[in-house]
């Protein structure tokens, strides 16, 4: 089972650079998408085969999160029970038979900090929320999670350190996530590779140069990670400032 993930950075604006010719290329089983930034009236992406489950935004433009899925779930839920988060369409949670598969887009703190608390109470919510989920069966999470957890993660560790997404509260957090029971797939796999990243900024030269920073992952509960075959970054596909991620699975 192939699963896919992809903050899109704007599904109509990644549509018109290559979003769909990848769609069809890389065959997914599931396509999990961050970033929507539109309802279900304002594009046409209906990939013959799969059930779409859209969650968008209140605000229009904004946010949003979508899975494509080949794949019947058994259920589809949507939010994690708080409005100031689910109102945004941030998380979308799929049941198949052997593990739950949630679609995150978690908040930026803001590039002055000022989110900084709320991103704290959303991470402790999250945390609650998969580790209900976890008692019934194993849990899946992936996405954009706007955090470089280590300095081997971001290109330039030491001038990042306070800003957004490189913060000691952002990465202790995602530390007490994975403590609590949760394996990142890609450093379980790759320990010590580098330079391998999922985000760039839009500044000149900066993704020719990889300047980057790892913010995209795929996690899954330990009792999970024997079935797990492979954990990908689809580095070469342009279309957001973010590129593709993907997990193999045995079925």
């Amino acid at each position: 089972m192939k699963i896919v993930s992809w903050n899109v950075a704007g599904i109509r604006a990644c549509l018109k650079k290559g979003l769909a010719d990848f769609f069809q290329n890389v065959d997914a089983d599931v396509f999990c998408i961050q970033e929507v930034k539109a309802t279900e009236d304002q594009f046409d992406f209906r990939p013959e085969g799969y059930q779409m489950y859209l969650y968008p935004a209140v605000r229009k433009g904004y946010s949003g999160t979508v899975v494509f899925s080949r794949v019947k779930p058994i259920s589809v839920t949507y939010g994690i029970g708080d409005s100031e988060y689910d109102d945004e369409g941030r998380n979308i949670t799929l049941e198949f038979d052997s593990f739950y598969l949630v679609n995150c887009y978690v908040p930026n703190v803001k590039r002055d900090l000022s989110r900084m608390e709320s991103r704290m109470r959303y991470e402790e919510l999250f945390l609650s929320y998969i580790k209900e989920l976890e008692r019934k069966k194993p849990v899946v999470f992936c996405g954009d999670m706007n955090v470089a957890h280590e300095e081997i993660d971001i290109k330039n560790a030491k001038s990042n350190i306070g800003n957004a997404g490189f913060t000691y509260e952002e990465r202790a957090k995602f530390s007490e996530l994975l403590a609590s029971g949760f394996i990142d797939t890609f450093r379980y796999l790759y320990p010590d590779k580098g330079d391998s990243y999922t985000w760039w900024s839009y500044m000149k030269g900066v993704r020719e140069r990889n300047i980057g920073w790892r913010i995209d992952y795929f996690a899954v509960s330990k009792s999970f990670i024997s079935k797990v075959e492979d954990s990908l970054i689809y580095k070469d596909i342009l279309g957001s400032d973010h590129c593709p991620i993907g997990l193999i699975v045995k079925e």
